[in-house]
Formats: C-alpha cells, sequence, structure tokens
C-alpha cells in the first residue's frame, strides 16, 4: 500500500514577488519539500508572480495594507469560507509563519479540527515598535505573542540567541530551525567588471543590502559612513533594498548610490562585485542576507547583536563592532579596506561558512520538526480517546 503523502498547510502573509528574509526561506523551502513528496497549500495575501513555479500551490484571500509598511499586505482570513479550502486539502500540520490575523486563524483551525500547529519565528514584530513611537506597546506586544506562540505545538527559531530571547519571554516549546543560502544564486563567480565600473570608477565597494528602515539602525550606518569620509577615505557606498528611509538617507549620503529593489535572483553580481558587506542592524532574527555576502566571498563588517553575531566568527569571516559605537564599526571597515590581503583571506573563510548552511540538510530538519510534532499529538490523542468515557 502507498504511503499517504505529508501535507503542510502554510499561513503567511508574505511569498514572492516580495523580497525578504521570510520569502527568501520560503523560496528556498516549497522546491526542496515539493522534491521530497510533501503536498504543500499556502494560504496568503499575496497574489503570485506568473513566474513562481509552485503557484499552483497558493491560495490568495482579501487583505489589507500593512500599516507600518504600505507595501506589505495584510491577510484578512474568514473561516466559513477558508475551512473548507483546508478541509478538502486535508492538512497533517498547520506552519503558521506569521503573527498576524492569518496566523491566528492557522492556530484556531487547528484547534477545530484537531490538527497540529508548527509556527517559525522570522521578525521579533515587538521589538520594532521602539522605532516607530510605539515603545509603551512593548508589553502588550509581548504578552500577546506570548499567548500566540503557546498555542502552537512547536516554536522554530532560526538562531540559538532568537531561541533565548523567546524562552525569556515565557514561550514555550522552542526549537532551532536554521537557514541556508543558494549556492547557485550566489557565488564569487558572479563578479561583473562592467557592475563595478558603472559604480565605482576604482574606489572600494561598501555593499548594503536590505529593507531601507529604522530598524535596519541606518542611522548607525549614516554616523559611521560620515567618520570615513572625515577620514578622507575613499569608498563608494551602495545600498540595495526600497523602504520609508530612501528619502532620508538620500539626504544624508548624498555621495551613495541607492540601487533601489532588486530582484532576488540578480543580487549575485552586487554581492560578488564588492568589496565589503556592511551591515549594521541588531534586529535580526537571523540575517540571511549575511550568509549571501559570505556565498558571494565577502566579508562582513556588522554589529555584535540579535541573530547575526552567531553567523559571524569575528576576524575570520568578518569583524564585530559594538552595537551604540559607529566610529568603531566606521575603524573596522577602515582597517579591512587597508588590507587587501586579510580581505581576501576573510572572503575565502566568508564562503567556506557559507557552504556548511545548505538548503537541503536545512529543511531536513524541518521535516524532522513536523514528523516529531505529528507524532506526538497522534500519542496525545490515543491517550485522550483511551481515557474518554465510555
Amino acid at each position: 500500500m502507498e504511503q499517504r503523502r505529508l501535507r503542510v498547510a502554510f499561513c503567511t502573509d508574505t511569498l514572492p514577488p516580495i523580497a525578504d528574509g521570510v520569502t527568501r526561506t520560503l523560496d528556498e523551502l516549497a522546491p526542496t519539500l515539493l522534491a521530497s513528496g510533501v503536498e504543500l497549500l499556502f494560504v496568503t495575501a499575496v497574489t503570485p508572480d506568473r513566474a513562481l513555479p509552485w503557484r499552483n500551490r497558493v491560495r490568495a484571500i482579501a487583505n489589507m495594507p500593512f500599516p507600518l509598511y504600505r507595501s506589505y499586505r495584510m491577510a484578512l482570513p474568514i473561516a466559513r469560507s477558508l475551512d473548507p479550502v483546508l478541509d478538502r486539502f486535508a492538512p497533517d500540520v498547520v506552519h503558521v509563519v506569521t503573527p498576524s490575523f492569518l496566523g491566528l486563524y492557522g492556530v484556531r483551525y487547528g484547534r477545530r479540527r484537531g490538527v497540529p500547529v508548527v509556527a517559525s519565528f522570522h521578525t521579533d514584530f515587538v521589538s520594532l515598535f521602539r522605532y516607530y513611537g510605539l515603545r509603551w506597546l512593548e508589553g502588550l506586544g509581548r504578552r500577546l505573542m506570548r499567548r500566540f506562540y503557546n498555542r502552537c505545538a512547536l516554536t522554530l527559531a532560526p538562531s540559538r540567541a532568537t531561541a533565548a530571547m523567546l524562552e525569556r519571554h515565557g514561550i514555550e516549546n522552542v526549537a532551532l530551525w536554521r537557514r541556508g543560502v543558494s549556492q547557485e544564486r550566489f557565488a564569487p563567480s558572479f563578479r561583473s567588471d562592467t557592475l563595478r565600473a558603472q559604480l565605482d570608477g576604482g574606489a572600494p565597494i561598501l555593499l548594503y543590502v536590505g529593507r531601507l528602515a529604522k530598524e535596519k539602525r541606518l542611522d548607525y550606518l549614516v554616523a559611521a559612513v560620515r567618520s570615513l569620509e572625515r577620514w578622507g577615505l575613499s569608498f563608494k557606498l551602495v545600498l540595495v533594498g526600497e523602504g520609508p528611509m530612501r528619502a532620508q538617507l538620500a539626504r544624508d549620503l548624498p555621495r551613495a548610490h541607492f540601487a533601489g529593489y532588486v530582484p532576488p535572483d540578480q543580487l549575485g553580481p552586487w554581492y560578488a562585485s564588492a568589496d565589503l558587506f556592511v551591515f549594521p542592524s541588531t534586529n535580526e532574527t537571523f540575517g540571511n542576507v549575511v550568509l549571501e555576502a559570505f556565498a558571494s566571498g565577502l566579508p562582513v563588517v556588522a554589529v555584535n547583536g540579535g541573530g547575526v553575531c552567531e553567523l559571524v566568527t569575528a576576524g575570520r569571516d568578518g569583524v564585530l563592532a559594538p552595537p551604540e559605537d559607529p566610529v568603531a564599526f566606521a575603524r573596522e571597515i577602515r582597517a579591512l579596506l587597508a588590507q587587501p590581503e586579510r580581505r581576501s583571506r576573510m572572503g575565502e573563510q566568508a564562503r567556506a561558512t557559507a557552504l556548511t548552511y545548505r538548503w537541503p540538510e536545512v529543511n531536513e530538519r524541518l521535516l524532522d520538526c513536523y514528523a516529531q510534532v505529528i507524532a506526538a499529538h497522534s500519542r496525545t490523542a490515543s491517550c485522550a480517546s483511551a481515557v474518554a468515557p465510555r
């Protein structure tokens, strides 16, 4: 008898073509799971791009703009119309990706249907409140976060630092599910002399890739760049990404090159053509862009905080500056720009680090987590049935 395929229903407000760490993860995860024979259904706020290979596994539902980021959408699930969709799919496990209306729907659906729910933690939204004048909401946010994730059978954290943070805030049943990086999309071989010529005129290139937003601590990067300029260093800062800070950054960094949005499958040459990757954020739960820089043979200057500090081994594949000292960050950049041989050695080590983060192994870990949760749920259901009054 043929064994029934594992069926996983994802509740996620974001999917490609939106470009962020969550969609990068799902874009790598879906093909791996499908190749392993897993049946997938994505319930989302996003209408998938026609080029997405697994777009027939996506069910887009009613949505609204996310208040803080108008380019993002929030799904508005209605149980009476969505329940039949999931019932027909008959998931073995529900995987909630965002703690939103849609994530809450996924948790409640699992409760109603007796299906185990797994959550993956990608962004610490509560820590972002302070950047938008909402620090007073942090206590409530932490309580709601604890209530949401403790209704899931398992919460998957991408780094030890994030797992420890979740446990400090009272979240139980936390496990580690790291991320990988595509060796096909990111490699030193994508270096483009043509792109460099368009950008630098011979000066070393400092690259930042990510959202242009307050929580990325780009004011820290601005302060560091001003120090470098005062010291008379020759360099070109290149920022890849979009976000609400773009206009302000253009005023603060008039010599920088703003590339705007670059599709994920076209990022390889931007990384490989740079000399250093500079990343000031301390709010990353993991740091996908750091791994992409590593895979491209690019040493990283980062800040000692969040998930990034677990990726960077200081002095080997990058350096870590104190989180409140942009002048120290600038000094680290200056030192590496002055030592091309050291920079080259660190780039080689960065590539070696990236090779240890392979998506197939990462996603096998996720499948193991699903199996453990389903088995534990089955045992609990069997025990409940055995003790039920007859």
